[in-house]
């Protein structure tokens, strides 16, 4: 709010967290937006940056919106994570007036060009095309109702072992306390300062959390 207030001259551009790396928290929109009308700022962009999260919240109930009706003007999801993408790419959906002001006729494909790069890789969106085809809605909503309920027994089962973990109500990030080095390096857990997390992904089991339940109690006391 300070920062925007100083240089209300310069239209700000507003990087909107649609669930954060290490915790999974999401900004909120309206307030953002409130903030933007309370110090009349007309000029502005806002990108949601929903690389995990935006596979996730659409299909819980009464989660925080991000779409275009919000007011954004961009949003990114990635397609290797939630989707199920094997090669890294992402999908990056703008207002089309956005869009219009970068495209480029290229003549000699006889077409526009809408990438920054000028270029595009051709067989990521095959791969998103076939899991929306096969999953569909329903599909998702069910794999994503999956995951929360694993997260959930995860962060009852690192309670009882005495790890104080935890989740935001609309994340499959589990966070806890910074693990024994030993843990980390096997499970490759990501760490930063003084918290762990890991995320519950289609590919998470059961078997995965009690395995690494049991890894940590056999680490209790070990020197880092």
């Amino acid at each position: 709010r300070e920062t925007i207030r100083i240089y209300r001259d310069v239209p700000p551009i507003i990087i909107a967290n649609i669930g954060t790396t290490m915790k999974g928290a999401v900004d909120e929109i309206n307030r953002i937006k409130g903030i933007l009308k309370e110090l009349s700022i007309p000029n502005y962009y806002i990108h949601g940056d929903a690389a995990l999260s935006g596979m996730i919240l659409p299909f819980l109930q009464q989660a925080p919106a991000f779409d275009f009706s919000t007011g954004v003007d961009s949003i990114a999801i990635s397609g290797h994570k939630m989707i199920g993408s094997p090669i890294p790419c992402g999908v990056v959906l703008s207002k089309r007036a956005h869009v219009e002001r970068i495209a480029r006729l290229v003549e000699y494909v006889g077409s526009r060009d809408t990438t920054i790069s000028g270029s595009r890789n051709g067989v990521t969106p095959l791969f998103m095309w076939y899991a929306f085809k096969t999953k569909g809605h329903d599909g998702f909503r069910e794999l994503v109702q999956s995951c929360i309920q694993l997260a959930d027994f995860a962060v009852q089962a690192l309670n009882e072992i005495g790890i104080l973990a935890w989740r935001h109500p609309y994340s499959t990030t589990v966070v806890m306390p910074r693990l024994n080095l030993t843990v980390v390096k096997k499970w490759q857990l990501a760490i930063y300062k003084d918290i762990s997390h890991m995320i519950i992904m289609p590919n998470v089991n059961r078997q995965h959390i009690e395995s690494l339940l049991k890894d940590i109690q056999d680490s209790d006391g070990e020197e880092e």
